[in-house]
């Protein structure tokens, strides 16, 4: 549901329905207005501050941003329970691992899944759609850890998957083509290992493509 009110929010911000520099409307009017409840509305507008859509002003509302003046850093909305360092270090030893093991266990139709998790996430963003984007992208690493035969370290990572996904939301805005298509590469070279069963290959891959996530975020790990 909260996926759906951010596609719709999305798509009303790209029609011009709603305009750069616009006010939205309360929650309350809005939910109204979407049919819709509060809650899920709210973490909707959570997702696409994260985006770099719109911001929320205290005592203000929540604006559409100009796509030319979104900040290049959102705000880290787990800020005061979990520091973006520490989340994206817990992402290297949990998915790294869930990488390397599911390398022996992958099956066909899961790789399947992977390759048409990659290519959604480079068509989305090809056509400036950053909530499908995101979707692909979770989708992708999601895929990975169902692969993986431990299901300990898997349930583990669905645990903190809340947490997760923020760092593959928090570095849209300050991402550029080029990191983009290193991004893409860095899918397929992860899919091109597990593919081959080659453990050691598939975790290193997972290993810098968390890096450099982490360091278009903002942070180094």
């Amino acid at each position: 549901m909260t996926q759906t009110i951010a596609r719709r929010l999305q798509e009303m911000i790209r029609s011009g329905e709603l305009k750069a520099g616009q006010k939205l409307p309360s929650q309350r009017v809005l939910s109204d207005q979407l049919n819709v409840s509060r809650p899920s509305l709210r973490e909707a507008l959570l997702t696409l501050e994260t985006l770099g859509l719109v911001q929320t002003l205290p005592a203000r509302g929540t604006f559409v941003l100009d796509p030319a003046a979104r900040p290049s850093q959102t705000t880290w909305r787990y800020d005061d329970a979990h520091d973006l360092r520490d989340v994206f270090q817990s992402r290297l030893l949990i998915e790294a691992e869930l990488c390397r093991l599911a390398a022996g266990a992958i099956t066909p139709a899961a790789l399947d899944t992977l390759r048409a998790a990659a290519t959604a996430f480079e068509a989305a963003w090809s056509a400036g759609d950053l909530v499908a984007h995101v979707e692909a992208d979770l989708a992708f690493h999601r895929a990975i850890a169902q692969a993986c035969p431990n299901r300990m370290l898997a349930q583990l990572y669905q645990t903190v998957q809340q947490l997760l996904t923020e760092t593959q939301r928090q570095p849209i805005p300050n991402t550029d083509p080029d990191r983009m298509r290193q991004s893409i590469a860095e899918h397929h070279a992860i899919i091109a290992a597990l593919a081959r069963a080659d453990a050691s290959a598939a975790e290193a891959a997972m290993r810098d493509h968390i890096r450099n996530t982490a360091r278009c975020a903002g942070v180094s790990v």
